[in-house]
This record gives structure tokens, C-alpha cells and sequence, in this order.
């Protein structure tokens, strides 16, 4: 069912609120203690942003001591377990070590409406060599959409599995690379093998098809570019369709996307990417790129 055109927008109490909300959702129990995501990541519609910017601060403020205070209540004792007379059925939750990090940033997906609220938590403890590389150890993603909230959790060492009614991508292991891209994001240290002409890059989506499919941050769009290969020079070129942007080597690539009358076009805009290039998507994630014929 599509949603409303004009969705109420969000207020500032609403944001503290869902902070907080995702904290106890994010919950991880140990033995002795009880770990507390201490990274929230909080993206709202521009239009949202737009109204709040001038108290973003105050509201990351209110939002920590919001945080302390509920952590304080759940670490409360009942009179049953003063008295000894029933076991506390979980440990006490310990404050992150660096403090709440909160950050409040623009929602750039096409599909987001005033009103929405995305956060992105982690468990930030820094982690042990034989866990792999990373410091984050589970990641709580939640979001609601006109008055219903979603809430996921992953731990960001698992690989995610496949979106329902997709078909399983094809076994291209043995099938010559024509350029390979070497990145981290939430998932850990990976390598694409580019094995046809044109791929297209981003966080992919249900009605986002990606050859690329990173796990990040919203920052980068669900598509975000395109890169093709010329089959009569070998050379690359690459397409950005985000609303962060995409740098190669540093350089801003142009964007190919425009806006008229709400309606998005592709202006068909290609920037060349040399045989070794580090691309950025949106300053979040880096790609480090190596074509084939570079060795």
C-alpha cells in the first residue's frame, strides 16, 4: 500500500525517543555485564533536517542523558532482588567506554519521507585477532516508516543471507577477472572479481539490482554507480548515480543524475577511471580498483 504524499514530520522528541528505543534492542548480554551499542548513526528526511539542524545538538544532548537515564531504570534493582529473594535474569548493563557517540545526518534514499527515522547502532569494542579484523560486533539497524517501525540485527561478520525470490548469483570463480576491487565495509575485507562489461555498485535493495552489493551506511545509495568496461579499448568509465557523490583518486566524478520536476533522469555523464584508482562512495567507503591489464 503506498504511503501518504505529506507524512508528518519528525520532531525532535520523536528522534530521543527511538534512540533509546534502539538501545534496548541492541541489548548484547555477557556473563558478568550487559554491552550497549554505543554508536548511533541517525538518518532523517532533508526536509527534517533542514527544520532541526539549529538544535541537532541540543537533541544529541538530551538524547545521551535520555540514554543514561534509561540504562539507570534497567540496571534498577526490584525489591525481590534487594530482598535476595529471586536472581537478577540478566547482568547489569555496562556504559560504553568513549561515552554515547550519536551523529544526526540527511537521509538521501528516494524512497524516505518526512517523518522517517533510520538509525544504525554497533557494539563497539574493539576485537580480538582470532574474530578478524574490525571493532564492531553486531550491528542493530531500525526505522519507522509513518508510525511502524522494522528492526534488524546482524552480527557484522556474517555474510547476509539472499533476498527472498532472487536468484542465486552465477559461479563466476573460473571465468577470467577483468578488473578486481578490493574493499572493506561492515561485512569485513572482500574482493569482486568484475567478469563482464558493466556492473552496477551500491547498497542494492528489493527494487535495487546490484552486481556490488555493499553493506554500509545509507550515505551510499542503493545504486550508487556504474562501471563499464569499453570491449574496443579495454579502458573504464564510470557512471554516478548517487546523491552523495563518487570520487576517483580524489577527483569529484560528475553526476549523471538530474532532477526535473521531481522526476529523476540519467544525463548519460561518464568519468574515465584509470587501471589503478581508489573510488570513494560518498567519503564513507573506499574501493580500491585494479584492471586486469595492470596486473
Amino acid at each position: 500500500m503506498d504511503r501518504p504524499a505529506t507524512a508528518n514530520p519528525v520532531t525532535a522528541r520523536e528522534i530521543i525517543l527511538e534512540i533509546v528505543r534502539n538501545m534496548r534492542e541492541g541489548l548484547e548480554p555477557l556473563h558478568y555485564s550487559t554491552l550497549a551499542p554505543a554508536v548511533y548513526h541517525v538518518y532523517i528526511h532533508p526536509s527534517d533536517m533542514d527544520r532541526l539542524r539549529g538544535i541537532a545538538p541540543r537533541i544529541v544532548e538530551e538524547a545521551r542523558r535520555a540514554l543514561d537515564a534509561e540504562m539507570a531504570e534497567l540496571n534498577r534493582a526490584s525489591l525481590a532482588e534487594k530482598l535476595k529473594l529471586s536472581r537478577r535474569s540478566e547482568p547489569p548493563i555496562s556504559a560504553p567506554e568513549g561515552g554515547w557517540q550519536i551523529t544526526i545526518l540527511e537521509n538521501t534514499d528516494d524512497d524516505a519521507e518526512p517523518g522517517d527515522i533510520e538509525i544504525h547502532s554497533e557494539l563497539a569494542l574493539p576485537a580480538k585477532p582470532e574474530f578478524g579484523a574490525g571493532s564492531m560486533t553486531k550491528r542493530i539497524a531500525t526505522r519507522r516508516l509513518g508510525g511502524g517501525t522494522q528492526t534488524a540485527a546482524a552480527p557484522v561478520y556474517e555474510k547476509a543471507a539472499p533476498e527472498a525470490n532472487v536468484p542465486a548469483a552465477p559461479d563466476t570463480s573460473a571465468q577470467p577477472a577483468l578488473a578486481t576491487i578490493e574493499y572493506e565495509d561492515n561485512g569485513g575485507r572482500k574482493t569482486y572479481r568484475m567478469t563482464k562489461d558493466e556492473i552496477v555498485a551500491g547498497r542494492g535493495g528489493r527494487d535495487y539490482w546490484t552486481d556490488l552489493k555493499l553493506d554500509t551506511f545509507p550515505d551510499v545509495s542503493r545504486e550508487h554507480f556504474r562501471l563499464r568496461r569499453d570491449a574496443a579499448t579495454g579502458k573504464f568509465f564510470l557512471k554516478d548515480l548517487s546523491r552523495l557523490g563518487t570520487t576517483i583518486d580524489g577527483e569529484k566524478a560528475p553526476s549523471s543524475v538530474e532532477y526535473v520536476d521531481g522526476e529523476k533522469r540519467d544525463r548519460n555523464l561518464e568519468a574515465a577511471v584509470p587501471e589503478r584508482a581508489r573510488i570513494g562512495l560518498a567519503d564513507v567507503l573506499f574501493l580500491e580498483f585494479r584492471s586486469a591489464s595492470n596486473g
